[in-house]
């Protein structure tokens, strides 16, 4: 993880301090048990370790030890030759691993993940992909790390590029204000420069840990990248650092202040849910542990945690440990993407830490090395400034050529005649011809995440729930005259549906609001249905009994991945029941298939016409439909078969008429259900007899 120039410093006087050594091994061995830490928790438990949480105090605790030396010495902080000094060293590193793993993302990434991956190159470039990643509330351990991104870990080295931005500015403030105090208040004390650092730390180290408390109560996913969350954890190092001289604890109590806090770090992973908790209160665990493991310091003791931290080859492992993190992660996510797996065995797992290893020390003996004893540009600021443009010039010029050339993709994708694309109208019998082999799959794949049903804006006026749970509710943009109102119920498969139901509405004059909850198919009470999507089912058939809309839209049946691959939805007629006898009418649709594997991904791999991307059917729907098992059983209740424009001559396919049918592995594209709009449209007005003027 970054290092910080310099080690220690000298300060206070003898009669109440300890001197401060220049160089602690048993920190750098700290470092390196740490980056192993990290790099098992991620290949073989796919969890979070803490590891990175004690990086961060060992990066503030030795900021902190080489500032206040300056500061207590008189000498000038030269806070712009000290930003041009770190990161002239720490970026040289970065941009060689982003250029990996620019190679590996054209090697192995499908092409509709290199958007936001080469935007997550520039967020990494410019330490901020900690806040790129909070944007999207990325929860990082919620996906499996073969989907993952192979730059995600680069959200702590912007954290802590941005602290190593913030916390000179803090040092420059107490050096500013020290003298001043001294002046106006001769007639006291003077308060020294390690006290005012004391009471600034302690303020941010309160502050931030109490919005970190708040913070991961009521938003974890975000509050894990927020630098406001985490400041507390550097502050925690930097008042260790202040307060060490201080600290003299005896050869038995370093000893076991040694081992309790090498015990306790190590099995932090591993007895926390360390990742749906961080980094509020319990991130005080791993860090608490590692400022015990500094403050026994060298014990003196044959049996001190220090002399196995001191030993030469954990300080070794610790001075590669920067190059060790950033290589580690991108090695495991290109490996899983290579291999087809979810997680590496042991001897796999061990294979991706030695490769990390090796690229590690090659970095740091040809890249870091060199660079650090690079005399030209410590001559003068503006030289740094040229080795660190020169860096950032070196990896924007493939990435900006590269999004150019996505971009210039897209527009072609998107320019093609209609004719060449005909999706779903392909299957009608209605169809003459065959689409051309010639054309463009659509969508382009970078535009594969904007694939989304579109619903027009929030509800308004008398639509507004009086449920907060039902917070969501969209509507689309009311029409002149109101013919029929519609409420659509469920989840993202009923949303899906809205490329269609919504251009058919506003066709119709009919007024259409949505009551949506990701993985909350639309029942009556069950205890195959989570509880929060219970109480969501719940308040939505009390907004419609309240509103009174004339239909009602719904999905029918449930599909799944595994045998069976489709089932009646839990709870269904006795959901609608109740809306049917208030003389409400219900369309229910069935539902689209489910796929273990992301579809258009797979076409980007291997092709649209390969066996893997074209699913039996047998495999992917119910033999006979569940929907038949409700004909009769519950008036006003009208069903929809959309399954012969899905899937074709025993297949599922991934491709029908040049369209992506699916967004990933289970939802349809918009573009897809908009070629299906004619077909929607016949089969909704034929099912209810509704009127088609």
């Amino acid at each position: 993880m970054m290092e910080t120039q310099g080690s220690a410093a000298a300060s206070g006087t003898a009669e109440t301090t300890t001197p401060e050594r220049r160089f602690r091994p048993e920190v750098q061995g700290l470092r390196a048990l740490a980056v192993v830490m990290v790099a098992a928790y991620h290949i073989w438990l796919g969890k979070v370790s803490g590891g990175v949480d004690v990086f961060l105090l060992i990066s503030a605790f030795l900021l902190t030890l080489s500032f206040t030396r300056k500061l207590e010495a008189n000498r000038p902080l030269r806070l712009v030759q000290h930003w041009l000094h770190v990161f002239k060293r720490l970026l040289p590193a970065v941009v060689v691993v982003l250029l990996a793993v620019l190679a590996g993302t054209w090697a192995l990434i499908p092409q509709s993940r290199w958007p936001d991956v080469l935007t997550e190159v520039w967020a990494s470039l410019l330490y901020r992909q900690n806040w790129q990643l909070a944007a999207f509330a990325v929860d990082y351990y919620a996906q499996q790390h073969v989907d993952a991104s192979p730059l995600q870990h680069f959200w702590s080295l912007s954290v802590q590029g941005q602290v190593f931005i913030v916390w000179p500015l803090i040092f420059a403030g107490i050096a500013l204000l020290q003298p001043h105090l001294a002046r106006r208040f001769p007639q006291r004390k003077a308060v020294g420069h390690r006290q005012l650092l004391f009471m600034a730390f302690a303020v941010v180290f309160v502050a931030s840990l109490l919005f970190s408390i708040d913070e991961t109560y009521s938003n974890q996913a975000y509050a894990y990248f927020d630098t406001r969350a985490r400041l507390w954890e550097f502050a925690l190092g930097s008042l260790l650092a202040l307060a060490l001289p201080y600290l003299k604890p005896g050869r038995k109590l370093r000893v076991f202040l040694g081992w309790a806090g090498i015990t306790a770090m190590l099995s932090c992973g591993l007895l926390l849910t360390v990742d749906r908790s961080f980094p509020g209160f319990v991130a005080l665990w791993p860090t608490l542990a590692a400022a015990a493991v500094i403050v026994a310091g060298q014990s003196g003791s044959r049996w001190g945690v220090d002399r196995i931290l001191s030993s030469r080859p954990l300080v070794k492992v610790g001075g590669i440990s920067y190059a060790l993190y950033l290589w580690h992660w991108p090695i495991l996510v290109f490996f899983l993407l290579a291999s087809g797996t979810t997680t590496p065995s042991i001897l796999e797992g061990m294979g991706i830490m030695a490769a990390a290893a090796v690229l590690a020390v090659a970095t740091t003996r040809y890249v870091e090395q060199p660079l650090r004893r690079w005399k030209w540009p410590d001559v003068r600021s503006w030289r740094a400034a040229v080795v660190i443009a020169s860096c950032g010039a070196l990896l924007a010029l493939p990435v900006t050529a590269w999004q150019g050339a996505i971009t210039a993709e897209a527009t072609a994708i998107a320019s093609q005649p209609h004719e060449l694309t005909p999706g779903a109208a392909a299957l009608s019998p209605d169809y003459a011809g065959k689409p051309s082999e010639e054309a463009l799959v659509i969508p382009a794949p970078a535009a594969m995440k904007d694939e989304w049903a579109n619903v027009d804006g929030e509800c308004t006026g008398d639509n507004v729930p009086s449920d907060p749970v039902l917070e969501g509710c969209l509507q689309n943009e009311e029409p002149e005259v109101v013919t029929k109102r519609i409420v659509v119920l469920g989840d993202s498969h009923s949303q899906q549906y809205m490329a269609a139901l919504g251009p058919v509405a506003k066709q119709h004059g009919w007024e259409v609001v949505t009551l949506l909850k990701g993985g909350c198919r639309f029942g009556a009470q069950s205890s195959e249905r989570a509880d929060f999507c219970n109480e969501f089912n719940r308040a939505s058939s009390a907004y419609v009994l309240e509103h009174k809309p004339d239909a009602v839209f719904t999905v029918a049946s449930l599909t799944h991945v595994e045998a069976p691959f489709e089932t009646e939805v839990p709870g269904y007629l006795e959901g609608i029941k109740p809306f049917t006898d208030l003389g409400i009418d219900v369309v229910g649709v069935r539902d689209n298939p489910r796929f273990s594997f992301n579809m258009p991904e797979c076409v980007q791999k291997k092709g649209k016409d390969s066996p893997d991307c074209n699913v039996p059917l047998e495999e992917s729907l119910a033999a006979a439909s569940p929907l038949d098992d409700y004909v009769g059983k519950v008036d006003r209740l009208y069903l929809m078969d959309m399954s012969d424009f899905i899937c074709e001559q025993g297949t599922c396919p991934a491709v029908v008429g040049n369209v992506y049918v699916y967004k990933d592995d289970n939802h349809l594209s918009k573009t897809y259900v908009q070629t299906m709009i004619p077909m929607f449209e016949q089969r909704l007005l034929a099912a209810t007899g509704w009127s088609d003027s």
